[in-house]
């Protein structure tokens, strides 16, 4: 049923400044459930208002339609990483690249594992070109390499080596661990079902790094 408080009288919505800021955040967090349960393909504007108990018309208010909801859904990606993967958690001083690529990597394992919609979002990008996934999946890509930024700060990377080709091909292990985890529990004979398992794994993510940034 939707909330009283969400009102519009002809164009004009006349719902306090508090409520319609609760209310845009209500619709964005409903719209990231449905997506994260449903997909794309039940993913609509009728869907999210009901999922929000609101009218349908706030959502082209707020967002300007579904396009602008998708965005608004990416940009949110970059407050994820912030809350999920915090930059002086770890433990201990990031003195190399190699300890920053380390510890970006087991952090947004350990992020991915407990988030279901970004789970999708990474499956969604290797079966559909779609837009609105290409959307989502830039704006994460955006959200690590700022992390990166703000976290190295000045720290250069090895010289002689292709990091953007390293870190997408280490980022694209860690997605595809955790997709077979979800998935089925194990990954080329590796079970990924206990904590012990992820510890494991989290292991030989860090091995991995050194061997490509000793």
């Amino acid at each position: 049923m939707p909330v009283q408080a969400d009102a519009l009288v002809g164009n004009i919505d006349v719902t306090p400044v508090r409520d319609r800021l609760a209310t845009s955040a209500r619709i964005l967090k409903s719209a990231a459930e449905l997506l994260a349960e449903q997909g794309f393909q039940n993913f609509g504007i009728n869907a999210v208002a009901r999922r929000a108990g609101c009218d349908k018309q706030l959502i082209y208010r707020y967002f300007g339609g579904m396009n602008g909801l998708v965005e608004a859904i990416g940009a949110d990606l970059a407050g994820w990483v912030e809350a999920r993967m915090p930059e002086n958690s770890g433990g201990g001083f990031l003195l190399t690249y190699g300890d920053l690529v380390e510890r970006l990597l087991v952090l947004f394992m350990d992020a991915l594992r407990s988030d279901p919609l970004m789970k999708k979002i990474i499956a969604w990008e290797m079966s559909d070109n779609a837009p609105e996934v290409r959307m989502l999946s830039e704006a994460r890509s955006k959200a690590l390499a700022q992390w990166i930024d703000r976290v190295g700060g000045n720290m250069q990377p090895p010289k002689g080596l292709d990091t953007t080709a390293m870190n997408a091909l280490l980022i694209g292990a860690v997605q595809h661990l955790v997709l077979a985890g979800e998935a089925a529990g194990r990954l080329a004979g590796l079970s990924l079902k206990s904590d012990k398992d992820w510890q494991k794994a989290a292991q030989a993510v860090s091995k991995l790094v050194r061997g490509v940034y000793p």
